[in-house]
């Protein structure tokens, strides 16, 4: 069985014009944001554009400038992520990566 990992840290910034919609008032760093992160950690890991998101959950909710990390994990030909804010599960799943 082969294993690989990836780590990578980001935040969103307050400002990002996403934000305002998603809720106003009350807002949380939309999903299509972090996959977007696990889309750059795979191509900064592999060198791969991610083709595919196989299975996507979003557990808990990231708020803009918390610190975040994207843990990419490679099992039999597999790219499993996982999106933690220090020891909290925010999103898991598994994408497809591609030249």
């Amino acid at each position: 069985m082969s294993h690989a990992m990836f780590h990578r840290e980001f935040s969103v910034a307050h400002d990002h014009p996403s934000l305002p919609g998603h809720f106003p008032g009350s807002p949380l760093v939309p999903g299509v944001m972090l996959l977007e992160q696990v889309a750059l950690a795979l191509r900064a890991w592999r060198g791969e554009r991610m083709a595919r998101v196989q299975d996507a959950k979003f557990v808990a909710p990231l708020l803009p400038e918390q610190q975040a990390q994207v843990v990419l994990t490679e099992v039999n030909g597999r790219v499993r992520f996982e999106i933690r804010r220090d020891d909290e599960l925010l999103a898991r799943g598994t994408v497809e990566g591609a030249p």
